[in-house]
């Protein structure tokens, strides 16, 4: 008969040593969003419904541009924390490996799509 208690088993395998350093950068980003949401919002909400003649000049203009940047960028990086999170805690062994891969690959990839499309726009 195993008597052992909860501390007992957990002892000796250790904290994940990121918790903190996770919840600071999930609280920056979030921060950072809590301006760049209205911004990206009144920014697109100008230009949505705009001939492409409109379009163009409003992302000739840096603003805008760098608002949707940001924007995207911190955005991405921000669901891809939360859906590793996710994915850490309920997926397990080697499916938690590749789907760990899979988001990295598909949210950097999102960005570079991003910031090559915003860079056509604006150049």
């Amino acid at each position: 008969m195993n008597f052992m208690t909860d501390r007992k088993r957990a002892e000796g395998l250790g904290s994940g040593s990121e918790g903190t350093q996770h919840h600071w950068k999930m609280m920056v980003t979030s921060m950072c969003l809590v301006i760049l949401v209205p911004l990206f919002v009144f920014t697109w909400g100008n230009i949505l419904g705009g001939t492409r003649e409109e379009v163009m000049a409003a992302f000739s203009r840096p603003f805008p541009v760098l608002v949707t940047a940001l924007g995207l960028l911190v955005g991405l990086y921000h669901i891809n924390m939360e859906v590793d999170e996710a994915v850490e805690d309920y997926v397990h062994g080697m499916a938690r490996k590749l789907t760990l891969v899979a988001v990295k690959a598909l949210t950097y990839t999102l960005m570079a799509i991003a910031v090559f499309a915003l860079l056509k726009l604006a150049l």
